[in-house]
């Protein structure tokens, strides 16, 4: 006579589950908390580069040990040198970085990039450079000069501005211009006075970016919890062994 009550169900823990879940979990927890950490050191950096940038000037920015990535503003002259960085290409379209001179009004004289420009369709000729007069004033970003270790001296310059060049370290463009100030100054964007296509990849990463990677970890702590719930847990017949009798 066959038994027609229902089966009496009983869970049983995966241990092994449980054991990964439970090594994995503190770690994906901790990386959101890192993440978030990040975004507000990153944040509180910004907001001191942008009071530096605001209330200092060029003398006093430079003073302070500025790192590459800081906004800057700076009011000066550009000048007559000129550097056209090689083998810069844009959308698979070979170029030039214009690097140009400039002198503000009060503390040394910097290198900016002014950005990227189409070279000619024959090698032997170069970009024309067309330069503002008067005095200007420039948003950009503190940056290294242009020195790739791969790259060996090429030798000494030519004459007559402006000049191709595969690198340009200080020691080199200060031959030129002494008493260059330690970063260069990258302009931000194309409506910079004397920018050519001034489309840089960020310099460092935004909070907004640390957040977002914070909430993927907790993300997938909250998934792997479910996971662990649903699937460590699987129902067995208590009662099997009564089911035919």
């Amino acid at each position: 006579m066959t038994d027609s009550r229902p089966t009496k169900q009983r869970g049983r823990a995966d241990w092994r589950l449980l054991l990964f879940s439970g090594l994995l979990l503190p770690v994906l927890i901790a990386l959101g908390i890192w993440q978030l950490h990040r975004a507000a050191e990153k944040q509180a950096l910004l907001d001191r580069w942008q009071h530096q940038a605001e209330t200092l000037d060029w003398s006093g920015l430079l003073a302070s040990e500025p790192e590459p990535g800081q906004p800057v503003r700076i009011t000066g002259l550009y000048g007559d040198q000129s550097w056209l960085l090689d083998n810069r290409t844009r959308d698979g379209r070979p170029g030039y970085e214009v690097i140009t001179a400039f002198f503000p009004l009060e503390g040394p004289p910097v290198l900016v990039n002014r950005g990227w420009l189409p070279a000619p369709a024959r090698r032997d000729r170069l970009p024309e450079v067309q330069t503002p007069a008067g005095i200007v004033t420039l948003a950009g970003r503190l940056a290294h000069y242009p020195e790739p270790p791969v790259l060996a001296d090429t030798g000494p310059e030519a004459s007559g501005w402006p000049r191709r060049v595969q690198r340009l370290p200080r020691a080199q463009a200060e031959q030129q211009v002494p008493g260059l100030a330690p970063l260069l100054v990258r302009l931000d964007g194309d409506d910079q006075p004397g920018a050519f296509r001034a489309d840089w990849a960020p310099d460092l990463m935004a909070p907004g970016t640390h957040y977002g990677y914070a909430v993927q970890w907790f993300a997938l702590a909250l998934a792997l919890t479910i996971l662990t719930v649903v699937a460590s847990y699987r129902t067995t017949g208590a009662d099997n062994d009564n089911d035919n009798g």
